[in-house]
């Protein structure tokens, strides 16, 4: 019964959030597309991706662009080219100096701004504003004994991992606090995590 009023009431607050951030998210849109255009990029300023939600279902993943438009052949490629990039990435499942990330991407992921567009997830029921990483479909096999624990909750904007020095955390530090998360959730740890988010941001500590 207690379970069952702690996600009636995070979905009405993931409601209301998602209702708030949309609103924001629209100007938003507007002065981004205006920045690459000064920049001379023409693509979407959108990037869709498809992730894995809770019970492991599939869902489209917004977010706003901050990588040039063919960055996952180029990853491909630099993972094959050089196995020193290769280890970090597998290590990390991301880069601490991507040259991939064009100049207004790293402004907007200073201040988390590229997440704005997962309020439309959240909004959807896809995501919810706490919960884990909304992981990739090729990561699935990476997770290995954790992905039962880590599915069951829905993936979120914000999360243990993200407040706990995500930028020093290997993939299998995160996996160990998300894993910790999924079977723990509760109304005081998810206001714990959104406190420490506002720090974070506020700092311009990097990417959410």
């Amino acid at each position: 019964m207690q379970k069952k009023c702690y996600y009636f009431f995070k979905r009405i607050f993931d409601i209301v959030c998602s209702l708030v951030g949309i609103i924001v998210l629209i100007p938003l849109s507007l002065v981004i597309k205006i920045s690459y255009l000064c920049s001379k990029d023409f693509h979407s300023i959108f990037f869709v991706q498809e992730r894995i939600g809770k019970n492991g279902r599939i869902f489209k993943f917004y977010k706003f662009r901050t990588m040039v438009v063919n960055a996952d052949e180029i990853l491909e490629k630099w993972l094959k080219e050089n196995p020193q990039i290769a280890k970090e990435y597998n290590k990390y499942k991301k880069l601490k100096k991507d040259p991939r990330i064009t100049f207004v991407g790293k402004i907007i992921r200073k201040f988390s701004l590229d997440e704005f567009p997962q309020f439309v997830n959240i909004l959807k029921g896809d995501m919810s504003l706490i919960g884990n990483r909304p992981y990739l479909l090729r990561e699935k096999k990476d997770m290995g004994k954790y992905y039962k624990d880590i599915i069951k909750t829905k993936p979120g904007l914000t999360g243990i991992w993200q407040v706990s020095g995500r930028n020093n955390a290997t993939f299998q530090k995160r996996l160990k606090l998300e894993k910790e998360y999924s079977n723990n959730c509760s109304f005081k740890l998810d206001m714990k995590i959104l406190f420490k988010t506002i720090i974070v941001v506020f700092k311009g500590d990097g990417a959410m």
